[in-house]
């Protein structure tokens, strides 16, 4: 059974609660992610008002063989089960597991994410391998809705998590694009008691 390992967590509260992982999955399979993501992938383009980007729900489209995993009752569970624990939310359900990619140009403006109780929770898994921070694509943290409010950099590592509750505080971005395709895998999830 594929799980994702958590054991290399940090904890943060500021600008908005928070966690950040190293080495969640092992390189194996997210290597296969992104093979699978480069050749096979079933990418729509999404353009809204403040980003554009591929994507498409790995819920209803999951990888084959192994790729399954990242879908599976037992890793879902596992993501559902560390966001809980660590943002205190005792009860949460998935709402969608979604693929993102950004690629040269493409950029997602400041925003918070924050629809109400339909979505809560959110953790990012990064499938970049080798990124370099000249590439752009750097996950930026807001104290506001003001790009001057800049307070923290996230770069989009290798198989690294990056977790949050979602809040009218959670304001984030990503940085333009300069080369290459930044892909993401995204858990969303709501509370339900």
């Amino acid at each position: 059974m594929i799980l994702p390992d958590f054991s290399r967590t940090v904890n943060r509260s500021d600008p908005f609660p928070n966690f950040r992982s190293q080495d969640v999955i092992d390189r194996e399979l997210a290597d296969a992610m992104l093979d699978w993501l480069d050749e096979e992938a079933p990418w729509k383009l999404r353009i809204a008002d403040f980003y554009e980007q591929h994507e498409f729900s790995l819920s209803d489209r999951p990888g084959p063989g192994i790729l399954g995993a990242f879908t599976s009752g037992p890793f879902v569970k596992a993501v559902g089960s560390e966001l809980s624990r660590r943002f205190a939310a005792p009860s949460l359900a998935l709402v969608d597991v979604t693929v993102h990619r950004l690629v040269e140009g493409q950029t997602i403006k400041v925003h918070n994410d924050e629809i109400g109780e339909e979505e809560t929770h959110r953790l990012l898994l990064q499938v970049n391998r080798g990124w370099r921070a000249e590439q752009g694509g750097l996950l930026m943290l807001f104290a506001g809705d003001d790009s001057a409010s800049l307070t923290d950099v996230v770069m989009p590592s290798h198989r690294s998590a990056f977790a949050f509750e979602i809040s009218q505080q959670s304001y984030h971005a990503v940085s333009t694009v300069r080369t290459g395709a930044r892909d993401t895998i995204v858990y969303t999830f709501r509370k339900t008691g």
